[in-house]
């Protein structure tokens, strides 16, 4: 079993950046990818971007595509997301989450809050 702990999260004005940390323990032998998503107040959770443990290929949203970058340092078991030119709109609480594919989740965090203001 994986377990995630999300930290970076808070308050922003637009145009500004955040980095979230996703630090993974126990069978992380078992990780094929991490990745992140988001949700916003009364809306469903969407996919933000991923990353294969091995070999490190990525895969983003549309919407975060050239604002936002997805890494991992297989070292310390972390994956972070670096988030720049912040807009009110990527208000959500952000959650990392570990699976068996790319497109494939079974192991989640417990969400960080990004607030970014106008």
């Amino acid at each position: 079993q994986v377990q995630l702990v999300e930290s970076g999260g808070g308050l922003v004005q637009a145009g500004g950046s955040l980095r979230l940390s996703c630090a993974a323990s126990g069978r992380t032998f078992s990780m094929y990818a991490m990745g992140w998503f988001r949700q916003a107040p009364g809306k469903e959770r969407e996919f933000v971007a991923a990353i294969r443990w091995t070999g490190g290929s990525t895969v983003y949203a549309d919407s975060v595509k050239g604002r936002f970058t997805i890494s991992r340092d297989t070292a310390k078991n972390t994956v972070y997301l670096q988030m720049t030119n912040l807009k009110p709109e990527d208000t959500a609480v952000y959650f990392c989450a570990a699976g068996g594919s790319i497109w494939s989740y079974n192991t989640w965090g417990q969400g960080t809050q990004v607030t970014v203001s106008s």
